[in-house]
């Protein structure tokens, strides 16, 4: 592999990333998230990306995890559901894209990880720990 290849987001993305419904609840997108290690999921109804949540989205809306909750906490959880308080119409990115021009709008946008779509379709997912780790496998190298 040439070394342009190496830095293209499909390279170092997630693929087929963990994606929740619009209305599935807070209970629920909290569980996933923890099930996969994972802190944010992509929002999709009908096949296509329509935002996407993040655990800080949940703890501003209930400031507990799901294991610290008590009674009361879980019910909110079960109340709220994900189309309440997503992002909508996130910032994505291209899987041909560089991985330079992902951290460029990671900066510009102040966002930890991007949805990586094509024809509207989410193949993946590029976080700030995806790049770290070319980062660390590149200096490995040297």
């Amino acid at each position: 592999m040439n070394k342009r290849h190496l830095t293209e987001v499909q390279d170092w993305m997630r693929e087929n990333p963990v994606t929740i419904a619009p209305d599935a609840t807070l209970a629920a997108a909290q569980e996933l998230m923890s099930e996969h290690e994972v802190r944010r999921l992509p929002v999709v109804e009908r096949g296509e990306l329509i935002g996407i949540i993040t655990n800080s989205d949940i703890l501003r809306q209930i400031p507990v995890t799901a294991d610290e909750a008590d009674d009361a906490t879980r019910v909110l959880l079960t109340q709220h559901i994900v189309r309440e308080v997503m992002t909508y119409s996130p910032m994505t990115i291209n899987p041909s894209a560089t991985i330079q021009e992902a951290a460029e709008r990671m900066l510009e946008y102040q966002v930890s990880g991007l949805p990586v779509v094509r024809n509207g379709k989410v193949v993946g997912i590029i976080t700030e720990s995806d790049i770290f780790r070319l980062v660390v496998e590149s200096w490995a190298e040297e």
